[in-house]
């Protein structure tokens, strides 16, 4: 025991150089020793951490180690099955590293020859410089744009960035609408519940829709049904007995019924996806999994004479990161007179009507975090390219257990959301559907509902970052929102001051 003890010991220091920035962040730190997986020394060696980090100790490089998905998935099952408990602190660090670090060229930074688009995709010509603030890449680190209040949170107007679906190489030097959607940074706190309600979610939803394909062959007659997934309705769909479906009733999901929870439009089903995507658009860091050879008959997709960037295992760790990043919650020790005007101002807000879709709570059943989902698209890792998924327990989490659970045990997530996209704007608010492009074939104007959990620290807000207080962008609500943003507007200056007392308790940990 004593060697066991001494060579955990030896893990732990030599993250701790890497994560020197802040320490280990809530997220790491929460784990301890709780979750059901390998024990620190079988982790440390499934991630090659007790082997020397790097050729020297101050080199620049971050991705100075083999991550293989398979060892760490088995060095994680092989103690599972022992029913051992076991401290995955080492992975989340490794994540946390991995999300702080500043990549270089040298270890595959930018991408000349490559543009930023999902479907991998060369360029017509070399990339003239590093970094290009429009169609990136545009940051060295995640946590460069991710990071207030603290690492993985929002970011302020100047990391916006510039999303240009509809052309296949963005060579333009300009911030016309036309040409892109510009965005703030969101927070990624809480993220791996919302993953999970998106997963139960789509579960529902598809189920109904079998349901009612075999209804339909049955009676021989179309059947319709109501869509709706923990309370919250997803339009209509009529399925007929020879296994066509009707699908333009659908509200707020896509013709797959599968929920999309991440980015301003809805479109990233996993944190998986957006991950890899975000590797390559903002760092030119380009995951194996879609741009190697597999996929694109090159292990040097971009041409900057660096194969096999990124590999599955260290994906993992970012996500294992990013999934068990606390939830944010409600500020405490508040003055009395903010928690008066709080407590007034959680019932006005539901009063006027705006947590009809900024829902409190949703109910989540299961805390089984598997990575990857079962979602997963092309060009990403999928359950069918590996022989078992990763699985973390989010359920050992400490500030998981702290939530709240209702009368069947389920846990209630706090998000303030419905994950279900809505027509934001009309021809006589538009502030919030200022958009001129349609993205992933939704909308200009249409966007998921924001969580609402985490607005007291995290202005400025709207989709483009570019709207100062909670009062304003309130009142740039149109479309859907029109009814509840005339009621606020008609409120007292007092009753309209209570709710903006009441979301300000909304706070990301710091």
């Amino acid at each position: 025991m004593n060697g066991v003890g001494t060579l955990t010991r030896r893990v732990r220091a030599r993250l701790r150089p890497a994560a020197a920035r802040g320490g280990l962040s809530r997220a790491a730190a929460g784990f301890g020793p709780l979750l059901a997986v390998a024990p620190a020394l079988g982790l440390g060696l499934a991630l090659g951490l007790c082997a020397p980090a790097q050729a020297q100790s101050w080199s620049e490089r971050n991705l100075d180690r083999p991550l293989s998905f398979d060892s760490l998935r088995e060095t994680l099952k092989a103690e599972a099955d022992k029913g051992q408990s076991a401290d995955l602190e080492a992975l989340i660090a490794e994540g946390q590293r991995l999300f702080e670090a500043r990549f270089i060229t040298e270890e595959g930074a930018g991408r000349p020859m490559a543009t930023q688009a999902i479907v991998p995709t060369r360029r017509k010509r070399p990339s003239e410089v590093a970094f290009n603030r429009l169609p990136g890449p545009d940051a060295s680190a995640c946590s460069g744009c991710h990071n207030q209040p603290v690492t993985g949170g929002a970011g302020d107007f100047v990391a916006n960035v510039f999303v240009s679906e509809g052309f296949e190489s963005a060579d333009f030097d300009t911030t016309d609408p036309q040409f892109s959607n510009e965005r703030g940074t969101n927070i990624l706190h809480g993220s791996g519940l919302i993953e999970l309600l998106a997963r139960e979610m789509t579960v529902d939803l598809q189920g109904q829709r079998r349901a009612a394909l075999a209804a339909a062959r049955k009676s021989g007659q179309p059947v319709t049904v109501d869509l709706t997934t923990k309370d919250v309705g997803f339009g209509k769909l009529t399925a007929h007995p020879d296994g066509t479906l009707d699908v333009t009733g659908l509200d707020g999901v896509d013709a797959d019924l599968v929920l999309r929870p991440f980015s301003q439009k809805g479109v990233f089903a996993s944190l998986r996806q957006f991950t890899v995507n975000a590797l390559n658009v903002h760092h030119g860091i380009q995951a194996t999994e879609r741009f190697g050879q597999d996929w694109t008959g090159s292990a040097d997709f971009d041409m900057d004479g660096v194969a096999d960037e990124i590999d599955a295992g260290h994906v993992s760790a970012l996500v294992a990161f990013q999934a068990t990043l606390p939830a944010p919650g409600r500020r405490t020790g508040l003055p009395a007179d903010w928690a008066e005007a709080a407590a007034d101002g959680e019932k006005a807000f539901a009063d006027i009507g705006c947590a009809s879709c900024h829902r409190p709570s949703l109910p989540l059943e299961s805390l089984s975090f598997a990575d990857p989902s079962p979602v997963e698209n092309a060009g990403t890792l999928r359950p069918g390219d590996v022989s078992d998924p990763l699985v973390l327990n989010m359920a050992a989490l400490p500030w998981v257990q702290a939530l709240p659970r209702d009368e069947r045990g389920r846990v209630l997530v706090p998000l303030f959301g419905d994950l279900k996209r809505h027509r934001i704007s009309d021809a006589r608010i538009d502030r919030l559907g200022n958009e001129l492009q349609a993205q992933r074939f939704v909308a200009r104007d249409v966007f998921i509902t924001a969580e609402l959990w985490g607005v007291g620290n995290t202005a400025p807000y709207g989709h483009r970052g570019d709207i100062t207080t909670l009062g304003e962008v309130i009142l740039a609500h149109g479309g859907s929102a029109a009814s509840a943003r005339d009621a606020y507007a008609a409120l007292p200056d007092e009753r309209q001051q209570s709710i903006i007392a009441f979301l300000r308790t909304l706070e990301v940990p710091k």
